[in-house]
């Protein structure tokens, strides 16, 4: 026996016990095994419990009301208890946590500073932390309806805060005898049309479809019933990019008397309701998702599945089986393929064939605009020759927005009744076509002989016009250039500030101004007449960007607009000047801070993990939610900037690559940014990608938690870099001594812990195994464990002391704006 736990059975010898019967556990409190909170209603209890046949002891919320246990809320992540010594109490530092003899099994990961705070129970079942004195919920420390097990109550919202990057899931448990986490869990992927998902592991099982205004495009055929209702909610701020801060989906009781949960396992998505007369839950409704037809890409490609028909798959009008005889057998995986190819053409373009009553297809490969039309939408997909499908975002009355399709079709099931509109891309030589749609071909073919026709006629009239023509063209060939650039700099629908007021603002670019200098040019504070302070980047002559460059980086600059991104404030053309003028950041780069000894005392750990959580937020934008995906391509320390209240904005665009549609990865021969923060693939071969960002992320996340460059330090008989030196601690299981002295104090230990567990998943050698900007958000507001990294990438093995250090140049904050890959 421990003598924790000795000293634990002494007091209680000594101390009459101190039964908790309340809903409350304060600072002063704890529960052990033998004790409960309840919640003032006593509904509700927490405390812990046994499940089926298993010997371990875990902690856990279950219904106080009925005699029949059921559990509805477990800490994921926490470890098993072997015996009754288990202990739920506060830390010294005003952490809950729960202990098993002198060991922390489990700890609750805070939003803010704890000020003697209290736990309690409430009458929902939501068991929070707050500080005392606090009630509104946006004010909680903690609170376990964040982190649901495999049960949503009345109240408890699945989907995504996007102001924290908090991912809310239900998981099942992994069996009835062991409640941590399962395979099986029910997921709101953030795809361009976000819908919910049920996962079996890593791979989709069901799919609801997505919320189009009125219902889910899967369960149209759900019916209303008086005791409860689902609602899908999505609030919007102005501050946020896309616009949105909340994505959500929760169960809503219209009769309060009923007891009503809904529960995930075994594949299955259950909503259940107590009948008192019965004893025992009753399964109301499991959500159509155990109809055959919900089995995810049953039917594969352009396959629509019918439950009434016989087989069940069948393909569109249009398409035919891509292999026959798998078909026959009833394995329909393979999907369907076109009878006529499309075309894409200028005279012979392809057409949209209306099908009625569908569950939409997966939105993976999708993109959305929200203030277009149909006809728009119809226009935008026919022009682009990959938009494969088109329909309304939301159905609500005449019907609005537009949402279109890339790629293959998957996932689609066929209603009787109810389901949705959509129109699909069919080649205009389609015998399949409805006779509506042929008649319109005949009729524009019609139009195209007599527009051909005409066209021969004048073109050689216009021949001989053209000669006097490029006469005159050549003449006015430079004043049409000049005008070519007025239009463009028009349309960039941006301010446009002339050269007098830019000089005069940075006193005609003063040395004294220079406020830090890029690959592509310097960087000058200004103030306009107005008082404005403003941050002017001169592009150099020698930068290799022209015009044309130039005005495409604006155009992509002014396109992105979030709270972590600086703001682009207009730009400046006049004859070689290239200027772009920046929102002015008072407290400059991260890396005066985090790299400066005195500084550096100025941010606490709070302020450097939420500095973390705000840059791997504009990188999630850029990555995902941006209209075009954005690679950074030069994410470092320096290019962090810093407001008044020390919120970080990513700045530097000059590297930036810009992607369409599914596009996620590129190659070039002339490779830019800075060595130290490149991630291998990239630096040798020229190999760009979202993960190459997040390999830079990484080490920018180590340098904030470590306050040292990624530069040579020396460990043992070893000299290694900043990734190398926290490879080797890792392995050590020293990691704590990687962090900042400047942070010890105010450091939450299990927060700085993970974020170095997660810099270096980010730094591994091969961009699969890195997680994505979504992945690495949800791990830092998570609690779940995490897996175990491999090695990091430019990892020097073993370099002595006495080796000639310019052998780790690779290592060292180098800016590079042209290096040919291999």
């Amino acid at each position: 026996m421990g003598m924790f736990s000795f000293m634990i059975i002494v007091a209680y010898m000594l101390v009459p016990a101190l039964k908790i019967s309340a809903a409350n556990l304060t600072m002063s409190q704890s529960i052990i095994d033998s004790e409960t909170l309840v919640s003032n209603s006593g509904q509700f209890e927490l405390g812990f419990f046994t499940p089926g046949n298993s010997t371990k002891r875990y902690l856990g919320i279950w219904y106080k009301i009925i005699p029949v246990e059921r559990v509805v809320w477990v800490p994921y992540g926490a470890n098993a208890i072997n015996d009754s010594s288990g202990i739920l109490a506060f830390s010294k530092t005003g952490n809950l946590e729960l202990r098993q003899n002198d060991t922390v099994v489990w700890s609750a990961t805070y939003r803010k500073q704890a000020r003697n705070p209290v736990a309690v129970l409430l009458d929902s079942g939501n068991f929070v932390v707050r500080n005392e004195g606090e009630t509104e919920p946006d004010e909680y420390l903690w609170q376990s309806f964040d982190y649901p097990s495999d049960t949503l109550l009345p109240g408890m919202k699945l989907g995504w805060d996007l102001r924290t990057g908090l991912e809310r899931n239900l998981t099942s448990w992994k069996s009835p005898d062991d409640p941590s986490p399962g395979d099986d869990s029910w997921v709101l992927r953030l795809n361009n049309y976000p819908e919910f998902y049920l996962m079996q592991g890593k791979h989709k099982s069901n799919r609801i479809g997505p919320w189009n205004g009125l219902f889910f495009s899967g369960l149209s055929l759900q019916k209303p019933n008086p005791i409860y209702k689902f609602e899908y909610v999505v609030k919007s701020d102005v501050l946020y990019a896309p616009n949105k801060v909340e994505m959500s989906y929760s169960l809503v009781l219209k009769n309060t008397s009923v007891l009503v949960a809904v529960t995930i396992s075994k594949g299955r998505f259950r909503t259940r309701r107590w009948v008192e007369t019965a004893q025992s839950w009753e399964t109301y409704d499991e959500s159509n998702l155990n109809d055959i037809c919900d089995m995810y890409a049953l039917c594969g490609a352009y396959g629509n599945c019918l439950t009434t028909a016989s087989p069940l798959c069948l393909c569109l009008k249009g398409f035919s089986p891509n292999s026959r005889q798998e078909w026959n057998t009833m394995d329909w995986s393979g999907g369907c393929i076109r009878k006529k190819p499309l075309s894409c053409k200028e005279f012979y373009k392809d057409e949209f064939v209306k099908y009625v009553g569908l569950k939409v297809p997966d939105t993976t490969h999708t993109w959305v605009d929200e203030n277009i039309d149909l006809d728009d939408c119809r226009s935008r997909c026919l022009s682009n020759c990959s938009c494969m499908a088109f329909t309304n975002s939301d159905i609500n009355g005449p019907g609005s927005g537009c949402v279109m399709w890339f790629g293959d079709l998957v996932d689609m099931r066929q209603f009787e009744t109810g389901g949705q509109d959509l129109y699909i891309r069919m080649s205009s030589a389609n015998s399949d076509l409805t006779t509506n749609t042929r008649a319109q071909q005949r009729h524009k073919r019609v139009k195209i002989i007599i527009a051909t026709t005409t066209a021969a006629i004048s073109g050689i009239l216009f021949f001989c016009i053209f000669v006097m023509y490029r006469v005159r063209r050549n003449i006015a060939e430079k004043s049409e250039k000049k005008d070519n650039i007025k239009r463009q700099l028009e349309d960039l629908d941006m301010p446009l500030f002339d050269l007098f007021t830019i000089t005069t603002a940075t006193n005609n670019f003063s040395s004294n101004n220079m406020i830090g200098k890029g690959g592509f040019g310097p960087v000058y504070k200004g103030k306009l007449a107005d008082g404005q302070e403003i941050a002017v980047k001169r592009l150099s002559r020698s930068s290799g960007q022209g015009m044309t460059e130039f005005i495409t980086e604006v155009k992509l600059i002014a396109k992105v607009q979030h709270r972590n991104l600086v703001k682009l404030l207009g730009c400046c053309i006049r004859g070689e000047e290239k200027i772009l003028v920046y929102e002015y950041m008072v407290n400059g780069s991260l890396d005066s801070f985090i790299f400066d000894e005195q500084k550096g005392k100025f941010l606490d750990w709070p302020m450097r993990f939420q500095i973390i959580l705000g840059v791997a937020r504009g990188l999630l934008y850029l990555h995902q939610d941006s209209r075009l995906r954005i690679i950074h391509r030069d994410l470092k320390a320096s290019n962090v900037l810093l407001d008044e209240n020390l919120n970080p904005k990513i700045s530097d665009f000059g590297m930036a690559r810009a992607f369409g549609g599914d596009q996620t990865e590129g190659n070039t021969n002339r490779v830019v940014g800075t060595f130290g923060y490149m991630a291998p693939e990239y630096a040798v071969h020229g190999l760009f990608s979202i993960k190459s960002d997040v390999f830079s992320f990484g080490i920018l996340l180590l340098e904030i938690v470590c306050g040292n460059k990624n530069r040579p330090l020396c460990h043992g008989n070893q000299t290694l870099n900043l990734v190398g030196y926290a490879w080797e601690l890792w392995k050590e299981k020293n990691a704590l001594d990687l962090i900042d002295s400047n942070v010890k104090d105010s450091c939450v230990i299990t927060e700085a812990l993970r974020c170095i567990h997660i810099s270096l998943l980010c730094v591994q050698q091969y961009p699969e195994d890195r997680p994505t900007m979504t992945s690495i958000i949800q791990m830092l507001g998570s609690e779940r464990e995490l897996v175990e990294p491999k090695e990091p990438g430019f990892f020097p093995k073993r370099i002595s002391n006495d080796e000639n250090l310019n052998k780790m140049s690779m290592n060292e904050e180098l800016s590079i704006t042209s290096l040919n890959g291999r």
